[in-house]
């Protein structure tokens, strides 16, 4: 098995291991992901080196164009996801986008995805 193949058996199998935890014991995924958030840091820092590993490997075998295709249809399915839950998800932003602190918290993941942006735009224009 590759790489892609992989990425792609460990995010199947967490899929599954998170629905059925959250239908047969939903207060123990709550438990784990409070504990896990106790250390926000730790857990951004730790996201993005697998970030780039994950990229770094996926690079290999597909273009950008392709990535950022499967960034958008990843993107829709997590609006599906969330648009029971809209009243919660704007107050969040709201508060987020009205402290303009925001930003500056905000600011590795910005240049993340600015930097692939571009790079995704150069390879459809260029």
């Amino acid at each position: 098995m590759d790489a892609v193949g992989i990425f792609a058996l460990v995010a199947a199998v967490a899929v599954l291991v998170k629905i059925l935890t959250i239908i047969i014991k939903p207060k123990a995924w709550l438990n784990l992901t409070e504990k896990i958030w106790k250390a926000p840091n730790i857990v951004m820092f730790v996201c993005l080196v697998l970030a780039a590993f994950v990229f770094y490997n996926l690079i290999q075998e597909l273009t950008m164009v392709e990535i950022f295709a499967v960034i958008l249809f990843v993107a829709l399915l997590g609006g599906v996801s969330i648009a029971s839950y809209h009243k919660e998800f704007m107050g969040v932003a709201s508060k987020m986008l009205k402290d303009r602190k925001s930003l500056r918290k905000a600011w590795i993941s910005l240049v993340v995805w600015l930097f692939l942006a571009l790079w995704a735009l150069k390879e459809l224009l260029i």
